[in-house]
């Protein structure tokens, strides 16, 4: 029996289209302008009533958000992330190391930093790099995406889906299991990355060497206020680690790690007018509006309904994999992680099928733009710095080859 497509869901593959396409006669239009029109579409035909659009709203996510952005423009403000940058990439010399040190560094940082993270803290950098070294500024934001999302893949809270599953309850020592599942198949999958961003950019991998001159910090008193946030983020997310360890990582709210080092900024700061202007608050109503097309499309039920009318084998690795990237692309890895772990019983779900979702929903976000929040939040950040972002092809015709092989590597790995 066919399953009726709900008005939501025709809004949201509207949406989707309209990314990918994103040119209208003259006049180009931004990811959350596009979001931004969704979400009104399904209030305004009431697919969704404003008490319940409000409650899918996560104000965790929104405040996380808000922090990191404050953070981030101190950081590129007083200079001292440029600073941080050129001491990180003095040792490229080539197109060839930076690209791999790019990869590595984003990589190894988001298991800890998480993947939003370093997606508003690296994309001022990679436009720096790619402005003063005359670099395909595609290549190097490829280079960010995929590091981002592949190496917060093998981390317990490395992005929001993987904390999800860490704190259910499912998998027991959610850090050495993470790991010791998902530390392998992710170096390779990195190394893989780099590869296929070779085999893409082979020209730009041929230019000659590079140079690095020392940058001069522009504000010290902002900078050092920056290195003091920047600390406080570093010691908070060690703090976390450990109540998520002895399992009490709901007495401890999300938004804490990021929101605490913003307060320091925004109330010793002479620049926080500036600090506040210079936000990227149109990232933040593309995650607004997200919230409510989404939530939406969850309260239709059309894709729960379409999920268990498939009479999948649902705790499969592979069906895991396959259902978690896909889906991911239509409603976003979060709800499709809280979907599949309300179709699984707890009881019932092997560690490995769980790790499974967590790689999946999680590598979701090499296929497409709307595969990860990091994807957005890069290229919002692009475009608010008057740099020519990723189109949804430049992402889609690398990141479709990519992801396939990367979940080929994780199931070959999970079901050793």
């Amino acid at each position: 029996m066919a399953i009726p497509v709900p008005l939501s869901v025709i809004v949201l593959a509207g949406v989707f289209l309209a990314i990918a396409v994103r040119q209208v006669g003259r006049f180009r239009l931004q990811i959350w302008q596009i979001v931004l029109v969704g979400a009104t579409v399904v209030l305004v035909t009431r697919q969704i009533s404003i008490p319940a659009a409000l409650s899918y709203i996560d104000p965790t996510v929104i405040l996380f958000l808000l922090g990191i952005f404050i953070v981030g423009e101190a950081l590129t403000e007083s200079g001292y992330l440029q600073y941080l940058s050129y001491r990180l990439f003095r040792r490229a010399k080539s197109v060839n190391s930076l690209v791999f040190i790019i990869l590595f560094a984003a990589g190894l940082a988001s298991m800890f930093l998480l993947n939003d993270t370093l997606a508003v803290i690296g994309t001022p950098v990679i436009i720096m790099l790619a402005s003063s070294k005359h670099i395909n500024l595609k290549l190097l934001l490829l280079a960010l995406a995929f590091g981002i999302t592949t190496g917060s893949v093998m981390s317990p809270i490395g992005n929001p889906q993987n904390l999800l599953i860490a704190s259910s309850g499912i998998v027991r020592n959610p850090f050495p299991t993470f790991f010791s599942y998902l530390i392998i198949p992710t170096i390779l999958n990195l190394l893989i990355a780099y590869a296929v961003l070779r085999l893409f950019y082979r020209e730009e991998f041929k230019k000659a060497g590079l140079t690095h001159d020392p940058i001069e910090i522009n504000d010290s008193q902002l900078a050092k206020l920056s290195r003091v946030a920047l600390a406080l983020l570093l010691a908070l997310i060690g703090i976390y680690i450990v109540v998520l360890y002895y399992g009490r990582s709901s007495s401890f709210n999300l938004s804490y790690i990021a929101l605490i080092p913003a307060i320091v900024i925004i109330t010793f700061s002479h620049r926080r007018r500036s600090i506040i202007k210079g936000i990227d608050w149109s990232t933040i109503v593309f995650f607004l509006a997200l919230f409510v097309l989404v939530g939406s499309v969850w309260q239709s039920g059309f894709f729960q309904s379409l999920i268990s009318g498939l009479n999948l084998d649902i705790g499969s690795i592979p069906i895991v994999l396959g259902v978690s990237v896909v889906g991911s692309q239509f409603i976003s890895n979060v709800p499709m992680v809280l979907l599949y772990l309300k179709l699984l019983s707890y009881s019932h779900i092997s560690t490995s099928a769980a790790i499974a979702l967590a790689a999946g929903s999680t590598i979701a976000g090499n296929l497409s733009i709307l595969g990860a929040a990091s994807n957005v939040i890069i290229i919002q950040g692009t475009e608010k710095r008057g740099a020519e972002p990723l189109s949804f092809m430049d992402f889609a015709r690398i990141g479709v080859i990519l992801t396939t092989i990367n979940i080929l590597v994780y199931w070959a790995f999970l079901t050793l």
